[in-house]
Order: C-alpha cells, then structure tokens, then sequence
C-alpha cells in the first residue's frame, strides 16, 4: 500500500514506479529517518496526540528497525518507494496500529528535508575531520622540509625565490577556507525543518523548539513553505566540496608537474604510483591525477544541482527528489581523495639537491632593483636599470653573478662592491620579513599561526 493510495484507483506505471523511486538513494538516510521518526513520536505524546503506551510502541519499533538497519538485516520490498515508506511499512509489521499514529501532523516534505540535514550535519563532521588531516600533513611538511628553498613562479615562469615551508603552508591557508566555510555549513544547516508539514506547517500545536533540540538542531525554521524549499544547504555543501576539489586540483597540478623529470623536485611514493601496461620504465602519479580530474565532477555536481533547483516554483516539488545523490556523491569523492592527498604528501621525497639546482640567479633581479633603491635611486629608475642588465646577461650568455662591479658601475653609479651580496638566496628570502613573507621569521610565525588553529601544541621550532 502506498502512503498517497486513496485519491487514485489506477496502479502507477511501472517504469513511471521505478522513476518515482527514490529508495536506491534515500537508504542512506535510513538511520537520520529513524532519529527523526523517534523524536517526532516524543513530540506527538508531549503533545498529547498518542498515548504514552503508543509511544512506547512506536519507540520500541524503531530501535528493532535501526538494529536491523546497522546489522543489514533489514528486508526492503517492491513496494518501498522511499526510506520513509520503508521504515513505516516495517514498523506496521512489528507493533501494528500504532505505527498508523507516527505520520500525524507530518508530511514526507518535512521529513525528507529534516532527514537529509540531519545526514548533511554528521557527514560535514567527517569531511572537516579529514580536511584537517590534510592540513596537518602540509604542515607537517613544511616542519620537515624547513630551509630548503624552492624557486617560486608566477605565469609558471621562476619568479622570486621562496623557503618550500612557505609554499607548503600556502596551500594549509586555502584549506583552512574551506574549514571556515564548512563551518558556517554545519551552522546553515542545523536549521529543523521537521513540523512544517507539506507547505503550510503542522495542522497540530507542536514544541517546535523542543523538537529542534531533541534532534540537536540549533532552531526551528521560521516559515513552513521556505523550510520544505529550501535546499540552499544542499548547493552549498556541493559548492564546498567543488571548492575544496579545486584547492586538491591546484595542490596535484604542481605537484605532478614538480614530479616530472624536467623539474625533478620530488618523487612519489611507489604506494601512490602506478606503472604503463606498455612502458616499463614508467611511474606515474596517477592518484594525484585523479584527484585532480574528480575536480571536475565536483563542479559539475554542483552546476548540475543548481539547475534542478533553479526551476522549482514554490515550496515542494518533486523535482527536489534529485537534490541528495550530487551532494553524497561529492561528499563519496572527497571521502577517498582527501585521505590519498594527505597519504601522498606523507609519503612523497623532496630531492634537496634538484631544487638546489633549479635556482636562477636572475630571479633575484628584483633584489637588485631593491638594493639601488637602499642606495637612493628611484625604483623606476633601478628598475630600468637592473632590465637592461638582465637583458644583456642573457644575450651575452653571462649569469648575473660574473657580472664584475665595473660593469655593473658602467650600468649605474650607485652599485658597489657590495652588489655581490645581493646574490645569495638567502639573503633574499631573509629580506621578506613582513607578516606573511617567506622570511624564516616570518614562516615560523605562520606556523605557530597553523598549528593554533588545528588546536595542536606548538611543537620544537625549526632550526635557525
């Protein structure tokens, strides 16, 4: 029997039964449903709508049922359309007539909605938790590759040299974006929807406060119509998670790039590689590569969702039936490539000596210009002047630092025996001092910075 048969006489096509169906995704919810049914069932007795020995029943039904659910034991049949009908079909067939009392004053509308925000609120939880295993990863990189210093890029092109701890936690900052908004999800979305009804709020007087803290939710919705409407907490977990796809996307781009044997900077692990079925000699960073491409479905799931929403007029309509599988199956994808990011950087080799190597001298040319600035000469003027240096170092085939002092004094007056110091990457780096900067001083602020907002203890301090 279907929870809507009475109006109609006629049997639902069958393949119009099947699109109807939405049990192959709600059974996810299967536990939230019960948690919510529970508290609905308490609600209905304070409300003095069943019995005490109705509620009871009803009480002992539903622990059967999640039992079942948790142990896989639970039977579904060709008749459950949904969880909900699930749950009710079953709990009919353990206490009998009182399970016809649980559905008073309550539509699926508001069930279904309260459900899936109660799913969403659990599953933001395991999300952050492995956000922030990827975060310590980065820092903790950043502690064990303290002092090398890495060639920086702007346009991909080397730019200005910079300690590989900042650039690591360059991308710790990013994910903490993503914690902040995940966040204001988990406050979004513990908004109760349930004793809204179908649109118009519960025909019965309900505690609806009560209701919202037996569940853990931190208010009741304040108008019905927009409580079983609103999926702005769906878009938004889908908009999180393509945000945080993207971040992992940039995070694999470079570092598939600096795996490559023309940059050679850092080699993966073999439990992160794979090899060619052709080509022996072959191992490529196909986990990272994944990661990257799942960014792309992490967008589209969330273009995709907007678009079914987009055209829903008012309150319910059944086109909200596709909101939960792009959001769980983006919360799926980021379940296995936040652990293989986090395993991948615990995991990978930073080859010191290539790094080493790969340092231009001419990524220092804004040093230059700084140095004619401390010595008085107007930075438009320095920079000029440190340009046509570099371009005829390059079309002399003359690195920077052969340049003698008369030719740099035949370029400027103001230059000195003391241009020499200008290249010494270290120095460069060490002049970056300001909050933010890549100055060690300033690298070690930031990760005291980090490590507080993971809430860990400020562990030993990098080397001088």
């Amino acid at each position: 029997m279907k929870l809507w048969k009475g109006r109609l006489s006629g049997t639902l096509n069958q393949t119009a039964a099947v699109l109807n169906s939405s049990l192959g995704v709600d059974v996810r919810m299967a536990q939230q449903d019960v948690s919510g049914s529970l508290a609905w069932a308490r609600a209905l007795e304070r409300s003095g709508l069943i019995t005490k020995e109705d509620l009871y029943a009803i009480n002992g039904g539903l622990e059967t049922i999640s039992k079942e659910l948790a142990n896989d034991h639970f039977a579904f049949t060709e008749s459950d359309e949904d969880i909900h009908t699930a749950v009710e079909r079953r709990l009919t067939e353990l206490i009998g007539a009182p399970a016809g009392k649980l559905h008073t004053g309550r539509s699926r509308n508001d069930q279904v909605v309260t459900d899936f925000r109660l799913w969403m609120m659990c599953e933001i939880q395991a999300l952050d938790a492995a956000l922030q295993d990827l975060q310590r990863e980065l820092l903790e990189r950043a502690e064990s590759d303290w002092g090398v210093i890495l060639p920086g890029y702007t346009h991909f092109q080397q730019a200005q040299p910079l300690l590989l701890s900042h650039w690591w936690l360059s991308h710790f900052w990013a994910l903490q974006r993503d914690h902040d908004r995940l966040q204001a999800l988990a406050k979004e979305t513990a908004v109760l929807p349930l004793g809204s009804g179908a649109l118009s709020g519960s025909g019965f007087v309900m505690d609806r406060f009560a209701l919202a803290a037996d569940l853990g939710f931190d208010a009741p919705s304040p108008n019905s119509v927009d409580a079983v409407s609103d999926r702005d907490f769906a878009l938004d977990f889908t908009h999180c998670a393509a945000m945080i796809g993207l971040h992992l996307s940039r995070l694999a781009e470079a570092l598939i790039l600096y795996s490559t044997r023309e940059f050679g900077f850092i080699t993966f692990a073999d439990e992160f590689s794979t090899g060619s079925s052709l080509m022996p000699q072959k191992k490529n960073p196909d986990p990272m590569e994944l990661v990257r491409g799942k960014c792309g479905v992490l967008i589209g799931l969330q273009t995709g969702l907007m678009a079914v929403v987009k055209a829903t007029p008012s309150a319910y309509d059944k086109d909200l039936q596709e909101d939960k599988a792009p959001v769980m199956q983006a919360a799926d994808i980021l379940a296995m490539i936040l652990p293989v990011s986090a395993g991948a950087l615990r995991t990978l080799n930073v080859n010191r000596e290539h790094i080493a190597a790969a340092l231009d001298p001419a990524m220092l040319a804004t040093d230059l210009a700084d140095y004619l600035v401390e010595k008085g000469v107007p930075f438009r003027e320095a920079y000029q002047v440190v340009g046509q240096a570099v371009r005829w170092s390059v079309e002399q085939g003359v690195a920077l630092p052969a340049i003698t002092t008369e030719s740099w004094k035949s370029l400027h007056p103001a230059f000195a025996e003391d241009v020499k110091e200008v290249f010494k990457f270290q120095r460069a780096v060490a002049r970056r001092a300001s909050w933010g900067g890549t100055a060690p001083e300033a690298v070690r602020l930031q990760m005291e910075r980090a490590r507080q907002v993971l809430g860990l203890k400020n562990g030993a301090k990098p080397p001088k």
